[in-house]
């Protein structure tokens, strides 16, 4: 049959490939009404008399003549005052055009379908006049040849520099290329119709800004942008660019697109080769977004999902704390392995090949969770007492009145993600699920305790969860768990334990507590202890959100660090649970990270006392509450150490920049020796009502010096400044009423 017609009344159009005719407007017209069309041919001979045309756009397309053309005239990108998302560069007609020198994609194109397409990752870029040559050539790139209308959205305006002309309007089919953002997708159909029918876009913004206020959504299938980009071949994600600028190149057009870096990897496991380092990040990013698509009927993703599978099957590392992962092709395969596993058709057949000798545990069935609680401003984690097995699944059933809430289900507490060069776990090992409907199917690869996150400011009681099947943890809850629970609890078969008191929770071994008899010592000693640190801090003591310590083979910084929840090694857990060792040894870094849950900017003077402040709470709650004297507690709380610090801080001319940690907490014991720890209290609870103070170090010490002097009555201004702190003339003014304190311990220092 000849060229195509709308007036052939036919069901199936039959024809070869070489007479549909130039407009095949009416051939889209007729698929879209659910006519089929068989269509037979060959375009060999036809490229070889169009040696300069495009044949298919086929996967082997170098996109030099579009690079030439959009970068003709431009020297350079000036990104400096944005902070724009990196492009995922993935479909095989996609090419990165701007990229950072690290690799990040900021500037893509891509041919869909008959049209072009043009995405940059910060909408303010479209308006910037220093990229006015590169929005010139774009719009004629996407305009290929036609000299039509270029529509751009009211919220936005083309430079004039550029000298383009345009209307602002919404999307309407007549035009040529359309100029919108990524933030709207009530068009997205008719816009992804409109560039495959031959139409250009140019779409600019970014996602990072979307991803802080849609916690637990999915930005590469529920962000606006990527709803309409995907498709595509581009897609925006979260992650944020370095500002600078950067120089175009068309060296870079291969190296930053994923399914070179992909193709290149997937060759250097074969061959037993190691990833370079720019590889082996940028895959970690990409692959995981690109597997986020979950695009099961695209041939492109189902490829690259089936080859990753293929990989991993044959070279998987068995990670442990005695086998730990040091190449980079192993932390690579580690930082997949997830990713792969949560978007694989058939995870369950997959398990064996990532986890090797799962050990099966008792399951019980129709568990369940009565939610009483009253979050403050924060998050809060409630623990049920129920684990999950690696790779198993159970469904959750809530009550309609946490749907939609900003409720999340978490599966694991290890929620450190890891960087290090060597690995003893995956960098991720914790799953979050968004609860968005009464049932939610939930998992984790790696296992881990059931959880309920609470959002901010929220109130619920008696609601009751139901948890289909788990596995029982050793879990103890002061005020609920009897002696004769506990006897038959710390057996449970979960292997991590928790331990619920007044104001902390423990998360543990379960190894730690299955001997663990009187655990009433254990909830003794440590509502001690929280009560120290309230006290110090003027606080209530009921925490508005009991603090988290959480055991892990591996943590992201230091022995130790702060947040929610704390983190200790595996082999610092034993401590947590022995109060004898605890009242004679102490428990320095486990009330040092306490103590940095304490600090707060108005009175902190970062990075001098940083890891020095906190160490407030370590002597007070040491001396004060487990009656072990600081000498004792700490090494460098001897008075040798002390003096030999403060010796070498003046010989070293008092300079602040020295002033850290050690040196830095002599000048806080020297006040509490004089004045004792009410002075630090009454300190502390002026900052509570402190709402205004200066951003500054300079202006908040002068602040802080200040106020420790009306707390004490006494004039500290000459303390402060034979410890080297920029006191100035307005304080010493305001402080000048007071009796000075002459014979502070500095002043024997010449």
């Amino acid at each position: 049959m000849g060229a195509f017609s709308s007036n052939l009344g036919v069901g199936v159009y039959v024809t070869d490939a070489y007479s549909v005719g130039p407009d095949v407007k009416d051939l889209v017209a007729f698929l879209k009404a659910g006519g089929g069309v068989l269509i037979a041919g060959q375009a060999w001979n036809w490229a070889a008399n169009h040696p300069k045309e495009n044949v298919l756009l086929h996967v082997g397309q170098e996109f030099e003549e579009d690079l030439e053309c959009l970068l003709q005239g431009v020297s350079e990108f000036d990104l400096h005052d944005t902070s724009s998302s990196e492009l995922l560069v993935h479909g095989p007609l996609a090419f990165p055009i701007g990229t950072t020198e690290d690799g990040g994609a900021f500037l893509g194109g891509s041919y869909y379908g008959q049209g072009r397409v043009i995405v940059i990752t910060h909408e303010a870029l479209l308006k910037t006049k220093t990229l006015a040559s590169f929005l010139k050539n774009a719009i004629n790139w996407l305009d290929q040849g036609r000299k039509g209308i270029v529509g751009v959205v009211p919220e936005l305006k083309l430079p004039n520099e550029s000298g383009l002309k345009s209307e602002e309007t919404k999307f309407r089919t007549d035009l040529s290329v359309f100029v919108c953002t990524v933030y709207k997708d009530d068009s997205m159909e008719e816009i992804q119709n409109f560039v495959a029918e031959g139409g250009g876009l140019l779409i600019g913004g970014h996602a990072w800004h979307w991803s802080y206020t849609h916690v637990g959504q999915n930005p590469m299938t529920d962000f606006s942008g990527n709803k309409i980009l995907n498709k595509m071949g581009l897609s925006v994600l979260v992650t944020i660019n370095e500002p600078g600028s950067y120089k175009p190149s068309l060296a870079k057009k291969d190296t930053n697109h994923f399914r070179h870096l992909l193709h290149r990897f997937a060759g250097q496991v074969t061959q037993g080769e190691e990833p370079t380092k720019h590889d082996e990040k940028k895959l970690n990013i990409l692959t995981t977004n690109f597997l986020n698509m979950k695009a099961y009927d695209s041939y492109t993703y189902t490829l690259v999902l089936s080859i990753l599978t293929d990989v991993l099957k044959s070279s998987m590392p068995q990670v442990s704390e005695k086998n730990p992962v040091k190449s980079p092709k192993g932390r690579l395969l580690l930082s997949l392995w997830t990713a792969v596993y949560n978007t694989s058709p058939d995870p369950d057949a997959l398990l064996p090949n990532l986890i090797k000798d799962i050990i099966p545990l008792t399951v019980k069935n129709h568990q369940s969770i009565m939610i009483n609680t009253h979050t403050a401003g924060q998050i809060e984690w409630i623990s049920t007492g129920l684990y999950l097995p690696p790779g198993m699944k159970t469904e959750i059933f809530v009550p309609a009145n946490i749907v939609n809430k900003s409720w999340t289900i978490q599966i694991g507490c290890q929620t450190d993600i890891l960087k290090a060069d060597e690995l003893k776990r995956a960098p991720s090992v914790c799953e979050q699920f968004p609860v968005t409907t009464k049932k939610i199917q939930v998992w984790n690869l790696w296992g881990g305790l059931i959880y309920l996150v609470a959002p901010p400011n929220t109130k619920v009681e008696g609601a009751e969860v139901i948890v289909q099947m788990a596995v029982l943890a050793p879990y103890y809850k002061s005020g609920v768990t009897t002696a004769a629970d506990w006897s038959m609890l710390r057996t449970a078969p979960s292997p991590w334990a928790e331990l619920e008191f007044d104001n902390v929770i423990l998360t543990v071994p379960s190894d730690v507590v299955r001997d663990l008899k009187h655990i009433d010592k254990v909830a003794a000693l440590w509502n001690d202890i929280m009560k120290g640190v309230a006290d110090l801090a003027v606080m209530p003591h009921k925490f508005a959100r009991k603090e988290r310590f959480v055991a892990d083979v591996q943590i992201s910084a230091g022995w130790m660090h702060s947040g929610y929840p704390v983190m200790i090694h595996t082999e610092s857990a034993n401590e947590l649970v022995r109060p004898g060792d605890a009242r004679t040894k102490g428990l320095w870094g486990e009330i040092h990270e306490l103590g940095h849950n304490q600090q707060r900017a108005c009175w902190e003077f970062p990075p001098h006392t940083t890891d020095c402040t906190c160490n407030l709470w370590s002597v007070y709650v040491h001396e004060e509450v487990l009656g072990l004297k600081r000498e004792k507690a700490h090494p460098s709380m001897t008075s040798t150490e002390r003096k030999r610090c403060v010796e070498e801080y003046v010989e070293g001319g008092r300079k602040l920049s020295n002033w850290t940690v050690w040196v830095a907490l002599e000048t806080y014991l020297q006040l509490q020796r004089k004045f004792g720890w009410d002075a630090f209290k009454k300190v502390f609870a002026a900052y509570h009502k402190i709402t205004d103070y200066p951003s500054d170090n300079n202006g908040k010490m002068n602040l802080y010096a200040e106020t420790f002097s009306q707390a004490v009555g006494m004039n500290l201004a000459g303390f402060f400044k034979a410890w080297g702190w920029p006191i100035n003339g307005a304080t010493e003014e305001k402080l000048s009423n007071l009796p000075p304190w002459s014979d502070h311990p500095m002043h024997t220092y010449k």
